[in-house]
């Protein structure tokens, strides 16, 4: 059982309806900006892009321009300036990039140059198509994307890969954890912040029926309350299951209850609808815990969180951890894949 899951049962037992998380994940109506990467004000494709082919072309090449160049630039920006650099060159940006940086750089930098939904269809690729199927990246991305994020997704998928990405799933998955990944590619999860206190009851009453009040487990109750609540329903489920059925909390009741790949899902689905920030923070330190770090979970994280929620990520590390991302980035990286990544971490 890792740090968050044992957090997590934790602050569940606590049934005063609200814990020091909860002002992590709330909604308000105007959500503030948590993202390190922000839009450049005095921003201009042409520019850029001219400044982009120096940093190309000259000896040696300028990986230290580039670097600063993209990541001081949002997504939306860096669109405008691939698109004004094949204006002035007839050459796509990406290619440049690949003869120009190598390894790590050259991944990180070539994500940063894709649309979120692009990045996210190449992971999900990626891990299907790679040798063994990684079941974690296919969860990350399904629970974390919102309704809206999933269906660009599918979009994107189908006319990069000309399949569907349904269809990528069944044949690459099986058994209860297809079931559930599939329901979630239908992107129709409730989204909105209101908690339903008689459905909590409800949902909190079915799953230990279907759990652990009986011989054997009715997998398909918890498919479809896990992937159908929206976060905030599913944290008040939380709290109500751990008042009302089991001091090991709904996560306690998963972990004796299941096993194997739909295990993980629903783990991470809870620990995603709980924080997301904290979620992803552990994921960032179990990439960087071993001998060997996932670098390709580093690089997706810092990418694609960095114009979501990237600051309370890096506040969750350190709560967690008692250290701070940067220290173990500096630690486990090297070289300008280092200074990229730092770069993404931002400075406040």
């Amino acid at each position: 059982m890792g740090l968050y899951t044992q957090l997590i049962q934790k602050i569940t037992k606590d049934d005063s309806g609200h814990d020091e998380l909860d002002t992590f994940v709330a909604t308000p109506v105007k959500p503030p900006y948590y993202g390190t990467v922000t839009a450049h004000l005095t921003f201009s494709a042409v520019g850029d892009a001219a400044a982009l082919r120096k940093a190309i072309e000259v000896k040696g090449v300028d990986e230290a321009a580039i670097i600063h160049l993209l990541v001081k630039r949002t997504n939306e920006q860096r669109q405008q300036i691939k698109a004004a650099y094949e204006l002035d060159t007839k050459k796509p940006l990406e290619e440049a990039l690949k003869s120009a940086l190598k390894s790590d750089l050259e991944d990180v930098v070539l994500a940063l140059l894709m649309s979120p939904a692009q990045y996210d269809a190449h992971e999900l690729r990626h891990a299907m198509k790679s040798l063994g199927t990684q079941e974690d990246v296919l969860t990350e991305i399904l629970i974390s994307r919102s309704n809206r994020e999933i269906k660009e997704i599918k979009k994107v998928f189908s006319k990069a890969y000309n399949e569907e990405l349904e269809e990528d799933i069944k044949c690459d998955t099986s058994g209860n954890f297809l079931t559930a990944l599939l329901a979630l590619c239908k992107a129709d999860r409730i989204e909105d912040a209101y908690m339903d206190d008689c459905l909590a009851r409800q949902d909190a009453k079915a799953l230990y029926e279907a759990g652990e009040k009986q011989k054997g487990t009715e997998v398909s109750v918890f498919i479809d309350i896990f992937t159908s609540r929206s976060g905030p329903q599913l944290r008040k489920i939380m709290k109500t299951y751990a008042s009302y059925y089991s001091d090991d909390g709904l996560a306690g009741a998963v972990e004796k209850e299941l096993q194997g790949d739909i295990e993980d899902c629903f783990i991470a689905l809870l620990k995603c609808a709980w924080n997301t920030p904290a979620y992803f923070a552990e994921k960032l330190q179990l990439a960087m815990k071993g001998l060997e770090t996932n670098k390709r979970t580093l690089t997706r994280i810092l990418v694609s969180r960095s114009e979501v929620d990237l600051k309370m990520i890096r506040l969750e590390y350190t709560r967690l951890y008692g250290r701070t991302l940067q220290e173990d980035i500096l630690a486990k990286t090297k070289g300008d894949y280092e200074k990229i990544l730092l770069e993404l971490c931002g400075d406040n």
